[in-house]
């Protein structure tokens, strides 16, 4: 059961961005390939079949937060202490 929680489940933004131009780009071929090989063959159920194993193969490589996607994580700045934000917004109200 601890394996399945220390499993990541983010993306950074970089990693968000290679995504989906992986994504744009699988897609853009496979539908050139398949509009092609449908063409050739005149059959249009082909060219529906290979946009179909692009999108299967798009969501394997796109949708799971691969290694490959993490490599650049935000850094955070750190938490401020609620106490002393307080006390600073009560010296600031009392000068004006």
């Amino acid at each position: 059961m601890d394996f399945i929680k220390n499993i990541p489940l983010h993306m950074d933004f970089e990693g968000q961005h290679r995504a989906e131009r992986l994504l744009k780009i699988i897609i853009t071929v496979f539908g050139i390939v398949g509009l092609t090989w449908g063409y050739i063959i005149q059959q249009f159920s082909q060219t529906v079949y290979i946009l179909a194993a692009g999108c299967i193969l798009t969501s394997l490589l796109t949708i799971p937060p691969w290694p490959m996607y993490r490599t650049k994580p935000l850094q955070w700045q750190p938490a401020r202490d609620p106490e002393s934000n307080s006390k600073d917004n009560s010296k600031s109200k009392k000068k004006k």
